[in-house]
């Protein structure tokens, strides 16, 4: 008899930890706050241009498809600012429609690598419509590693 009575009241006890479990907040998880990557580009090389577009569209599709938000941000400075540059970049009808139909994806130009390009040219090179612009690059992405943001320079 005694023992009956621990029995049920381990399992009242089971049932009580199991509704008191499945009634609790969760915690918030890791899929409810978007993905964060950030692309650097400085090299003045159509290829890798096209390969940070790539990795860009890639992994916004891979999240994409699992229903996950995923911010991207391409950082570029020195020769790989080019990339941003309305006269003369060798990605810029690919990056236009990056501009165009992934908000998830920005650009943003270094600002030191463009006053150098001023002194050096006699003028601002145009940027393409659309992109930010941030005083130094490289600043902008330690900023973004110290927040979490996954870098990488394919």
């Amino acid at each position: 008899m005694i023992r009956g009575r621990a029995s049920r009241r381990g399992l009242l006890r089971s049932l009580f930890a199991a509704a008191f479990i499945m009634t609790s907040p969760a915690a918030p998880s890791r899929a409810t706050e978007p993905h964060r990557l950030a692309l650097q580009i400085s090299d003045d090389d159509p290829a890798k241009m096209r390969a940070v577009l790539d990795v860009a569209a890639n992994v916004s599709r891979h999240y994409s498809g699992q229903g996950d938000d995923v911010e991207i941000v391409v950082v570029a400075f020195n020769g790989g600012l080019d990339m941003l540059l309305d006269d003369r970049s060798p990605v810029k009808e690919r990056l236009l429609n990056f501009l165009k139909s992934m908000p998830n994806v920005s650009f943003i130009a270094c600002g030191n690598t463009l006053e150098t390009l001023a002194v050096k040219e006699g003028r601002r090179p145009p940027l393409i419509e659309g992109i930010s612009v941030t005083r130094v690059g490289v600043a902008a992405l330690m900023d973004l590693a110290e927040k979490n943001w996954t870098i990488v320079r394919p």
